[in-house]
């Protein structure tokens, strides 16, 4: 397992250690409140924190979220933005990064970070189907996403008028980041909807819910000679489900 390549700083989470995401029964816990590492209690809220989590490559975007920080840096000039991974991109990343900005490399857990962050920001080009949206909505931060598929499913309607923007848009990236790290009762509002959006539909009961609701309807459709004398029992749903 890799471990953080930067050493701590003030204001920033010591090397995260353990936890666990979101679709497990440790769904990640809530916000402990503004005294956190990077938080926006009294003493940094001059100083919000934003944090990218992701391999650092095109996919991703960060490029993307690198010039759009520049504008942001002209609203709010004592921001912070951490790029959580690393990946082909990190070197030309570095190079195009002002001093606000830090790179943590590759971590053990990324938990820590979306909990000390303000807001999160998912700036991808593309996606197949993305967690971190749902990791940092499950730690209660707000998460700003690219309105592409597999990014744009994990916001809830509350949140997609504030936190969805065009892919490869810097000028409307760094409109919404500073419009939310603006607005601190926005964020914790959009945060704690966030929050319970994905303990409602994506807590792992929920979801083995909606699987063997899947699976009762395919034996129902095509039943099989096995079928016909037993009713699947949830010992066997799960040997399914993991085959």
């Amino acid at each position: 397992t890799s471990t953080s390549t930067s050493t701590s700083t003030r204001g920033t989470p010591p090397e995260p250690r353990a936890g666990t995401g979101p679709g497990t029964r440790g769904t990640p816990p809530g916000p402990r409140g503004d005294s956190g590492p990077g938080g926006s209690g009294d003493g940094a809220a001059a100083r919000p924190l934003v944090v990218c989590v992701g391999r650092l490559c095109r996919q991703k975007g960060q490029d993307v979220l690198l010039r759009a920080w520049e504008d942001v840096l002209g609203v709010l000039p004592g921001a912070r933005l951490v790029l959580v991974g690393d990946g082909p991109e990190d070197a030309a990343l570095r190079r195009q990064a002002p001093p606000s900005v830090r790179f943590t490399g590759a971590v053990a857990d990324v938990v820590p970070w979306y909990r000390a962050a303000d807001l999160v920001v998912l700036p991808s080009r593309w996606e197949g189907m993305a967690l971190a949206p749902l990791e940092a909505l499950g730690c209660g931060r707000p998460v700003v996403v690219t309105d592409v598929d597999g990014a744009r499913e994990s916001l809830p309607p509350a949140l997609a008028a504030h936190c969805l923007v065009p892919p490869e848009d810097p000028v409307a990236l760094a409109g919404a980041i500073t419009a939310l790290l603006s607005d601190r009762p926005l964020r914790v509002a959009l945060g704690a909807q966030g929050r319970r959006h994905v303990l409602t539909r994506h807590d792992v009961r929920h979801t083995a819910e909606q699987i063997t609701a899947v699976y009762r309807e395919l034996l129902g459709r095509a039943p099989t000679a096995r079928d016909a004398t037993a009713q699947p029992v949830p010992s066997e749903c799960r040997e399914s489900i993991h085959s």
